[in-house]
C-alpha cells in the first residue's frame, strides 16, 4: 500500500523542542544554549583527538538522548562538535535538535569517496548540490534530483574559501543511504553527471536547511577512493583533524561578516 501524499507545509506534531524538553527533565539537565557553531563529525576523528588531548569537554546542558555534544575553542573561537552521526536521518535528528539548542550555524565534515579525480586525496570540497539518492530529504521537500546549499552562503564563503591555504574545491556529490551499494553502474552514472565524490549526509541536511530556513554547510573531505587501492582512507595529520580545525575557524572567520 503507497504511503499518502506528503503535506511538506504542515507542521510535525513531534518536535525537537519538546523532545528536548522532556529528556532535560528526565536527566536534569540545566538550560542553556550550544554555541553558535557547531560540526557534525560523522566519522569521529575531531572528537577523538580532541578528547585525547584534554580540549574538549561535554557540553553540560546538551539533552540529547543519542549522543554527547563537546565544547572546545581553537583560535579564540569556541565550536560545538558531535562525533559519530553517520548517513542522513541520523545527521538531520541531530541538526534539528541542534538548532533548537541555539545553534546559528552548522558545518558537516564528512569522510567521502572519490569520484572524479581532481587530486590527489586528501582534500576538501564545499559541496554545491548533493543527488538525493537517500530517504531523508523527501520527508522535507517534494522529489527532485538535487538539494543544495543556500544561495547566500554559497555566494558568500565559495570565492572567500576557495583560494584559502587549504585545499578547497567547489562541486556537487551524491548523498547514499548504502555505502556497500556503491556499484560500478552506479558510479558511472554519478560521474558522467559530474559528481565529484560520494558521502551520507548532504543532500539530507541541506533540504532540512532550505525547509526549515537554517544555515548548514556541508563539506566533503575526499579520502579515499571507496577501498579500490590499497593504502586508502588515510586523511592526513592527526586523521585529519588539523586541516579539518583550520578549515572551520576559516569558515568561522568568515561567519563574523556574513550579512545575517
Amino acid at each position: 500500500m503507497p504511503l499518502p501524499p506528503k503535506k511538506y507545509d504542515e507542521p510535525s506534531v513531534f518536535t525537537a523542542e519538546n523532545l528536548l524538553r522532556e529528556a532535560r527533565r528526565q536527566k536534569s539537565a540545566p538550560s542553556g544554549s550550544v554555541p553558535e557553531i557547531c560540526l557534525l563529525d560523522p566519522d569521529g576523528d575531531m572528537v577523538r583527538q580532541l578528547f585525547a588531548k584534554h580540549r574538549a569537554v561535554k557540553c553540560p546542558n546538551w539533552a540529547c538522548y543519542h549522543t554527547d555534544l563537546y565544547l572546545f575553542e581553537q583560535e579564540g573561537c569556541q565550536f560545538g562538535v558531535l562525533g559519530c552521526a553517520v548517513g542522513a536521518s541520523f545527521a538531520v535528528l541531530v541538526a534539528e535538535e541542534l538548532f533548537a539548542s541555539g545553534c546559528e550555524l552548522l558545518l558537516s565534515i564528512t569522510s567521502a569517496g572519490q569520484l572524479l579525480a581532481l587530486r590527489n586525496p586528501p582534500y576538501f570540497v564545499l559541496i554545491e548540490k548533493a543527488l538525493r539518492d537517500e530517504g531523508t530529504s523527501y520527508h522535507y521537500l517534494p522529489p527532485s534530483d538535487f538539494s543544495g546549499i543556500g544561495e547566500q552562503l554559497l555566494e558568500w564563503f565559495g570565492p572567500r574559501l576557495k583560494p584559502c591555504s587549504l585545499p578547497v574545491e567547489i562541486g556537487s556529490t551524491w548523498t547514499t543511504d548504502a555505502p556497500f551499494r556503491e556499484t560500478a553502474s552506479a558510479i558511472d552514472a554519478c560521474r558522467s553527471m559530474g559528481l565529484l565524490a560520494v558521502e551520507m549526509e548532504a543532500a539530507a541536511l541541506y533540504a532540512f536547511a532550505k525547509a526549515r530556513n537554517k544555515s548548514v554547510i556541508c563539506f566533503a573531505h575526499v579520502t579515499n577512493q571507496m577501498a579500490s587501492i590499497e593504502g586508502d582512507f588515510e586523511k592526513g595529520a592527526e586523521n585529519g583533524c588539523r586541516d579539518s580545525l583550520r578549515l572551520v575557524v576559516a569558515v568561522a572567520r568568515l561567519w563574523k561578516d556574513f550579512p545575517k
